[in-house]
């Protein structure tokens, strides 16, 4: 809850990582609040205030799995809807010539995209949410110490800037100061 509070009020894409995280996390524990407080919340050394926000955030999220169907796989709403905002967001910047540059780092993204959803084999997904898969899924590969192809660290290597540029409009955006020139 510490965390992610930071990384949504710092970085976009961190924290919708993060928030994925934590739902594999929830999963791994058997959506059951006893073991993650054995094996997530005891580990860190809180007040006793903190200790109860972070027990109650940790439920609420086990209860919106529960409600949302999500327990065994996908992704809550609530990051969905980040997804939802970032590709607003996506388009807004592609139509506007003001944004050159995120426009050519896009389409120098989207060979990889396309690779990415062909390897899939699965419904294709937006190309916003295709970028965070290919994130989590490198993150996944890392955490495990797994081997990663020279071709696919230079998809992920693209993708990371792409994506690092969409989150700091984001951000520009969320305060206020992306379009300022139209207000």
């Amino acid at each position: 809850m510490f965390i992610a509070s930071q990384k949504r009020k710092e970085n976009i894409a961190e924290y919708l990582l993060y928030m994925w995280q934590i739902e594999d996390m929830i999963r791994a524990n058997n959506l059951d609040i006893d073991k993650i407080r054995k094996n997530v919340i005891d580990k860190y050394q809180l007040t006793d205030e903190q200790r109860t926000q972070l027990e109650e955030w940790y439920e609420s999220l086990i209860d919106m799995m529960r409600r949302e169907d999500v327990a065994h796989s996908g992704h809550l709403q609530l990051n969905k809807n980040v997804i939802i905002q970032l590709v607003q967001l996506h388009n807004a910047l592609l139509k506007d010539p003001r944004f050159a540059e995120y426009t050519k780092q896009f389409y120098a993204t989207l060979p990889f995209i396309v690779e990415l959803r062909s390897k899939a084999g699965t419904d294709p997904k937006g190309e916003i949410e295709t970028c965070f898969n290919a994130l989590y899924g490198m993150l996944l590969l890392r955490l495990q110490s797994k081997e990663v192809s020279a071709d696919t660290e230079n998809a992920v290597k693209q993708i990371t800037r792409f994506i690092a540029l969409l989150s700091h409009y984001f951000k520009l955006d969320e305060n206020d100061e992306l379009f300022k020139d139209e207000k």
